[in-house]
């Protein structure tokens, strides 16, 4: 998908080891926060607004770091 950016805080992972939150933007777009909930099973997102400090924390995402069922529906976001 063209412009689409996924960013990480890259020093935080979670208890098994795992990325559970990741941001993404497409173009000059909004950014939206994403986070898997177990009990659901889904990554839900929250549109949110950073600071200038917390964009210089995070990093971009390699495509490998991103699991695949959030590619999935960042892609299902997107199209929308």
């Amino acid at each position: 998908m063209n412009d689409l950016r996924v960013y990480i805080y890259p020093a935080r992972t979670g208890a098994n080891g795992t990325r559970e939150v990741f941001y993404s933007r497409r173009a000059d777009g909004p950014f939206y926060r994403w986070l898997y909930e177990e009990e659901a099973g889904r990554w839900h997102f929250t549109r949110v607004h950073l600071s200038r400090l917390t964009l210089k924390v995070l990093s971009l995402a390699n495509r490998e770091s991103v699991p695949n069922e959030l590619q999935r529906q960042l892609f299902e976001h997107y199209l929308e």
